[in-house]
């Protein structure tokens, strides 16, 4: 089987605990590309969390180069053309968040450009949010938000709490909400609400069908239950070394860990001939 697109999760992935991409790693996808490999980054960050990288593996502005963001929400090539928009409507962040008041759980929800809340009083989680994408939080009120509606890109919403909190609440909201959206636990702090027909399974598989690239010509490495559905659909479907239980069962194989070169590893490999 020759792999023609690798799909890469970044965080706790294809970075390492200190946020890098060690050289290891970084000379086996380029390798790759060389190879004319589509190397895919598929994440839950937007994409002002991704550029970076992207620039740093020589991916970013351009028309053949893709990314998967949101958890699947949006695929788009690095120049910005929109291939598959699996967003939310403004009715669909009313009633979650009608929901998150009833529940007092705090709430954000995320677009291209902005993470937008109505807590005054700012979680420490909307705080490690917008350090660790590199988006700027707004406060604004739900009839300040629903004035001016037609600007957002509801691309996913966060429900934020500590890990036995959201424990309760991700039951309850399955429960109400379960047959509408798609519900991801992301970390014990985040619980994740994106478009019922978004994760980065099902977009995986829209783009590499867009590209004529077939299933088992896919490899997809990850290391958290958002990642599943990837690790499923792909032909070669790898878990990191510190990759949770549930992610490692899903998986054909399993690599070393993100602080030890577990990508690169797994692209040398199974990629590079």
């Amino acid at each position: 089987m020759t792999i023609k697109l690798v799909a890469i999760d970044i965080d706790a992935t294809l970075i390492n605990d200190q946020r890098q991409i060690t050289p290891k790693t970084k000379e086996a996808l380029e390798a790759a590309k060389q190879q004319g490999v589509k190397v895919v980054l598929c994440t839950g960050r937007p994409m002002t969390g991704v550029n970076a990288y992207l620039t740093e593996l020589g991916l970013n502005h351009q028309d053949d180069e893709y990314v998967i963001s949101f958890n699947g929400a949006l695929a788009q090539s690095t120049n910005e053309r929109v291939l598959v928009n699996y967003t939310l409507s403004f009715d669909d962040y009313i009633d979650w968040q009608s929901f998150c008041t009833k529940n007092n759980v705090k709430s954000q929800f995320e677009s291209r450009d902005y993470i937008y809340t109505t807590n005054r009083d700012l979680s420490p989680w909307t705080i490690h949010e917008s350090d660790l994408v590199s988006m700027p939080v707004r406060v604004r009120s739900l009839d300040e938000m629903a004035h001016t509606q037609d600007q957002y890109v509801l691309a996913k919403g966060m429900m934020l709490g500590d890990k036995e909190e959201l424990n309760q609440v991700q039951t309850k909201f399955i429960k109400e909400f379960g047959d509408r959206f798609t519900v991801i636990r992301s970390e014990d702090f985040y619980l994740e609400i994106i478009n019922h027909r978004a994760s980065k399974g099902s977009t995986l598989k829209a783009l590499s069908e867009e590209l004529g690239i077939k299933q088992d010509e896919v490899m997809a490495l990850g290391n958290a239950q958002n990642d599943n559905s990837m690790i499923e659909y792909a032909g070669i479907g790898v878990a990191m070394g510190n990759a949770v239980p549930e992610t490692k069962a899903v998986a054909d194989v399993i690599t070393d860990t993100n602080n030890n070169d577990g990508v690169g590893k797994a692209v040398e490999k199974y990629v590079l001939r």
